[in-house]
């Protein structure tokens, strides 16, 4: 299994912190943004891991993270996506850093407390499709939203006006290898973009689709500077990426 960090774009919701670096290359307390998603999947057991950027500072994270060495890795490795063209179309450059396997995508700017273990345990078990991870929200219209009857997902809203649950889709998803062939069926949103609901909704249609409900504090730090903000003021009173 392996491990991919999405960290592309021009982060224009963090303007103008985001003039002269990468959005994921800002400070979250004592780190750059970039190191808690790459921590948890190294918590996670993924240590085969490749970082997906893009933009004009796509250089500063190999200055920053080098090979991977201080986090324990062997190797890191890296691609650019030359356009902002959304997550699916950044999951869809790593096809051959896969090589057939299977995916654990984290976006760069996911803060969480506590880890996904278990739920890459889970999905290891899984014998195909994909699994996602889901959390109550106090403001769901501005997230993919998960339509639940009984115990499955029976469709994702992106940005729903009535939302029919409060339950969120984060930004961890994990694939099997069929997901390269789904993103190539894609056509673009009205915003131009190959979208990540689009994905899910397929495997939702296949019946291949599961969850784990994420516990602890979760954080989308790169949704706008208060929510940068109060990322900050959390990880500095609990911290991040405890791994009991």
């Amino acid at each position: 299994m392996k491990g991919l960090i999405l960290a592309g774009g021009l982060g224009t919701r963090l303007f103008p912190l985001t003039k002269i670096t990468n959005k994921h290359l800002l400070p979250v307390y004592d780190r750059p943004m970039i190191f808690y998603p790459l921590q948890t999947l190294i918590n996670a057991g993924i240590k085969d891991i490749m970082v997906v950027t893009g933009g004009n500072n796509a250089g500063d994270f190999l200055r920053l993270l080098g090979n991977g060495k201080e986090f324990g890795l062997k190797h890191l490795n890296y691609t650019y996506q030359e356009r902002e063209g959304g997550i699916a179309e950044a999951l869809g450059l790593a096809e051959h850093f896969a090589e057939g396997e299977r995916v654990v995508v984290i976006l760069g700017d996911n803060i969480i407390e506590w880890n996904i273990v278990e739920a890459v345990k889970e999905f290891k078990r899984q014998r195909s499709g994909a699994k996602i991870m889901i959390k109550t929200v106090k403001n769901p219209k501005d997230y993919g939203v998960a339509e639940l009857k009984g115990n499955k997902i029976v469709k994702i809203v992106e940005k729903p006006q009535k939302p029919k649950s409060n339950y969120a889709v984060l930004g961890i998803y994990m694939y099997d290898n069929q997901v390269f062939d789904i993103i190539k069926t894609l056509k673009p949103s009205k915003r131009g973009e190959l979208e990540i609901t689009d994905v899910n909704n397929a495997y939702i249609k296949r019946g291949d689709l599961t969850y784990s409900v994420l516990k602890g504090y979760w954080a989308d730090a790169g949704a706008s500077i208060d929510a940068l903000l109060e990322a900050n003021k959390f990880v500095a009173r609990h911290g991040a990426n405890k791994k009991i």
